[in-house]
């Protein structure tokens, strides 16, 4: 081979075909009349020119990826290859289909070391994207089981493949490629004695695709995150303190933010008249302004067009216990409500709180997001159990009256956010409020954290906001990347899991 050779990349033209039928004939020695006729390729240029594609080296043809789009309902997963060919007249070529399935792909053997396959794959899963379609799919072949058919079943040799086992050329190809084997097809291609008549049906996923899109209401992907880092101060009414709060929200909203995030127990100056009570009954009386306050956040995420997540609050449930909550007020008008489910000592101990028994993701017009209160964020299983159903922002409303205490959630919102490969979004209470029992002083420092890889800060600190200080922090994030780091990431966490060997599930599922 030529050392100053080029190499290109581009669409198929008829007159490359006897290059293309030298090439095929190589690549598949060991299948007979395996190259397409000049009709074939012909007819395929006629009805999908833009799913044809070849790698030039050097001036000559060596290497060429075939395709056509199929409606796949109408096939299924049990089909053959003269199924999805329409008995090779490419009458199966729907243009309103939603699959790119990869007819033929082939490297002539005298190039194979230069990486040319991984670049037709690579053009095929960026016309996947490029169209819109929801995923590739093809039956691949797996020319090395003839050698294992005798002690070993399909299933079992694709295992020892991936095992690294067993060297395939093919699947091995295929698998290095991010595509994942959807199952096994039998009798896929006639005449195919190495695969013994078998292929397995691979797919990858266009992780990008939308069914339909509205013109109005389309979820978005880049989002603006509010943090509202709250001094601690007394108030001389309710309305005095549900001003401060709506300045806030008026703030943060006229940066067109999609979520505004308030402190853990921001609320409490409003016990200070209760003082002179005991520490359980102040607290039971704060309660009582959870509701009141609850409708007027709703009425201001209305208002203002932003999603407002309460920090949290306590409530006197109907059983007479007393928990520490919080709520999702949609910018539509509707809200959910969130529990801690981890009460720290200090909470039994002063207030007499329990923990909730309620988890759940939440859909917003901006995704899936989670919300854990505080001493919640300490403990894994929480947030992995969010990821699992989809999870991509995580809140944590918390507040902390030490450095340490701080540490603690920060550190292991850092950890949650590259474990559970999300965004975390931090905001507590600073600053000092006497005269109110088990409030004294606060530290607090708004933060918000993403995976470590390429793609975002190389410390996994997107934004923070000054410690201890009264302010807001407004941070974008972006939801592509998180799925890039899902399907492509150097280290995927989530897909890494040993579930074969461990796994986690929440007894009662309280929706």
């Amino acid at each position: 081979m030529n050392e100053t050779a080029t190499i290109e990349l581009r669409h198929l033209r008829i007159e490359d075909y006897l290059d293309l039928k030298k090439s095929m004939q190589k690549a598949y020695d060991d299948l007979e009349n395996s190259h397409w006729l000049e009709q074939h390729i012909q007819d395929l240029l006629d009805v999908f020119p833009d799913g044809q594609l070849c790698v030039v080296y050097d001036g000559n043809v060596v290497g060429c990826a075939l395709s056509l789009i199929i409606d796949y309902k109408k096939m299924g997963d049990n089909h053959t290859y003269a199924q999805i060919t329409g008995n090779y007249t490419f009458s199966t070529h729907d243009p309103d289909g939603d699959i790119l399935y990869g007819i033929d792909v082939f490297i002539h053997p005298d190039y194979r070391g230069l990486r040319l396959g991984r670049r037709l794959y690579d053009a095929r899963k960026e016309l996947c994207e490029n169209l819109s379609l929801r995923a590739i799919l093809f039956g691949g072949r797996i020319p090395n089981y003839s050698k294992y058919s005798d002690e070993l079943k399909p299933k079992e040799y694709i295992q020892k493949v991936k095992q690294k086992e067993i060297h395939d050329p093919v699947l091995n190809f295929q698998l290095s490629n991010d595509f994942h084997v959807r199952k096994i097809l039998t009798n896929y291609l006639k005449g195919d004695e190495s695969s013994m008549e078998y292929a397995t049906l691979m797919e990858w996923i266009n992780i990008y695709y939308q069914e339909k899109e509205s013109l109005v209401n389309v979820q978005k992907t880049s989002i603006r995150l509010g943090l509202v880092q709250w001094q601690m101060r007394h108030f001389p009414s309710f309305e005095s303190f549900v001003e401060q709060a709506e300045y806030f929200v008026d703030a943060v909203s006229d940066y067109q933010s999609d979520f505004v995030l308030f402190p853990e127990l921001f609320n409490a100056p409003l016990m200070a008249p209760y003082n002179h009570l005991s520490t359980p009954k102040a607290i039971r009386k704060l309660a009582e302004f959870t509701q009141p306050l609850r409708e007027k956040l709703s009425e201001l995420a209305m208002a203002y067009n932003v999603n407002i997540i309460t920090g949290s609050m306590p409530e006197v449930q109907e059983n007479g216990k007393l928990y520490n909550v919080g709520y999702l007020c949609r910018r539509d008008g509707t809200s959910e409500k969130y529990e801690k489910i981890h009460i720290t000592p200090s909470e039994k101990s002063s207030w007499g709180m329990v923990g909730g028994n309620a988890l759940k993701v939440f859909d917003t017009d901006c995704g899936k997001i989670g919300v854990l209160i505080c001493y919640d964020v300490e403990f894994p299983e929480l947030s992995r159990l969010m990821a699992d159903d989809g999870m991509q922002i995580l809140f944590v409303p918390f507040l902390t009256d030490t450095q340490n205490g701080y540490m603690r959630v920060r550190s292991c919102a850092q950890a949650r956010a590259i474990e559970n490969e999300c965004y975390v979004a931090i905001a507590g209470c600073v600053g000092n409020l006497p005269k109110v029992n088990n409030m004294d002083i606060q530290f607090a420092q708004a933060a918000v954290f993403t995976p470590c890889d390429f793609a975002f800060p190389t410390n996994g600190v997107k934004a923070e906001a000054t410690p201890n200080t009264e302010m807001t922090l407004i941070a974008d994030v972006d939801i592509n990347p998180l799925l890039e780091l899902h399907n492509f990431g150097s280290v995927r966490n989530l897909k890494d899991r040993r579930k074969d060997f461990y796994e986690l599930k929440l007894k009662n599922k309280n929706v």
